[in-house]
């Protein structure tokens, strides 16, 4: 199909969309709004009229002539149902097994409804309960045909349907004037542009639209261009996975040398600790076999997490459960004590009171061996590691501080690059 019909059809079913859209939307507006007048009409009516009989006057000519004006009828009724006024005759009803006076004389509050009358135009009921004081008036009902409504609402979109119909045809007319006055100079350029053969690897014409001819004119000089770009382009990218693979390589041979130094070194002291005196305390001896058997386990979950690592360069996903955070920094610390043994003192500020948080206890308790064992390591001889606990407004927090050579102030904006030292 030749662009220009495209272009053609595009406009016409936008805006023939808009003009049925907004065609629909002023139909129905129409047809709801007179459709309420009619009921709003009736409404009045009939709270007029009630609120005229409760004060005890008698509707006069004059009132009941404007009461009923525009097909409007009116009808009072006793207690029986018995008809005491009735100014202008309603129409026949149908299907009036239960009807509106009866609904609001039981209820005691104004009820409405809708009745079918002997023509295809129902008619709209409003039924006002009364009680005068010298009257034996009890329920005031009004009602009106919707058939003038009908009528109205039916030439109405008659005559939106024309509009509709002939605004539709001066679309299609004058979108297709345009777009072929739009698109009259093209093949003379096109022709003209496919002889350039020869530009700059890294520039491109730039493309409005590909779809249409100015932009099969930029697509066509583009491609000549991006063919051989994408050779070279395939060719960085090759080299790129590679150092990509090899980039991935490293890290994981960093986290599992740097992940797995704390375990070990906690399995060490303690099995050391074991092998020179603890096994002849069966207590320390338990609590060492206890710590190793921990560590260990420890390690597996690293190691399934450096193997996630590897594959998908993402860690495990975190395992929220409440906790009791003193719990946690207690078993690092006891882990670190382990680990360190006499170079420095590893102390335990716990806090006021018991602390339930939700946290994921392992990658807390990874973390925390991680912060001690470095803590430990840039401590002299004899000095001294602490880690504390504390609530802090809705939050809690672990603080790990030591009396070694610290970090750098020009440093810092590093500390949290991976595997930074």
């Amino acid at each position: 199909m030749p662009i220009r019909w495209r272009l053609t059809l595009f406009n016409t079913l936008v805006i023939g969309t808009m003009l049925l859209a907004l065609g629909f939307a002023l139909y129905f507006f129409v047809r709801e709004a007179l459709l309420s007048g009619v009921e709003d009409t009736v409404r009045n009516r009939a709270l007029e009229a009630a609120q005229t009989i409760n004060s005890g006057e008698e509707l006069d000519e004059e009132e009941l002539e404007r009461l009923t004006s525009e097909g409007v009828f009116l009808i009072v009724r006793d207690e029986a149902g018995r008809i005491i006024a009735q100014p202008v005759a309603p129409p026949a009803l149908v299907n009036d097994v239960e009807t509106v006076w009866q609904q609001a004389l039981q209820s005691g509050r104004s009820q409405e409804g809708t009745k079918e009358t002997s023509d295809i135009n129902p008619t709209y009921i409003y039924a006002v309960p009364v009680d005068p004081a010298n009257s034996s008036a009890r329920v005031v009902e009004a009602g009106q045909s919707y058939e003038g409504t009908n009528r109205t609402i039916e030439t109405f979109g008659t005559v939106l349907v024309f509009v509709i119909v002939g605004a539709f045809m001066v679309t299609v007319g004058g979108a297709y004037i345009l777009a072929r006055a739009t698109l009259s100079p093209v093949g003379a350029a096109l022709a003209s542009a496919r002889k350039i053969t020869e530009g700059n690897l890294s520039e491109r014409l730039p493309v409005a639209n590909s779809k249409d001819e100015i932009g099969s004119l930029a697509v066509t000089m583009n491609g000549l261009l991006s063919r051989l770009e994408a050779a070279f382009a395939r060719q960085e990218e090759a080299l790129e996975r590679s150092e990509e693979a090899l980039e991935r390589q490293r890290r994981f041979v960093a986290d599992a040398s740097h992940e797995l130094r704390t375990p070990l070194t906690t399995i060490e002291g303690y099995a050391e600790m074991l092998k020179e005196w603890a096994l002849h305390d069966q207590e320390t001896a338990h609590e060492s076999v206890e710590a190793i058997q921990e560590e260990s386990k420890r390690m597996r979950v690293m190691v399934e997490s450096l193997l996630a690592l590897a594959q998908g360069d993402e860690g495990a996903p975190l395992e929220f459960e409440p906790q009791n955070l003193g719990d946690v920094a207690a078993d690092a610390v006891r882990t670190a004590q382990a680990a360190a043994g006499n170079k420095v003192a590893i102390k335990y500020s716990p806090p006021e009171r018991k602390i339930i948080a939700t946290f994921d206890r392992t990658r807390i308790l990874q973390t925390l061996s991680i912060l001690l064992d470095n803590a430990v390591k840039y401590t002299p001889q004899g000095g001294e590691v602490r880690l504390g606990a504390r609530e802090k407004n809705a939050s809690v927090e672990l603080e790990v501080s030591d009396t070694g050579i610290g970090i750098p102030g020009e440093q810092l904006p590093f500390i949290f690059e991976r595997f930074y030292r």
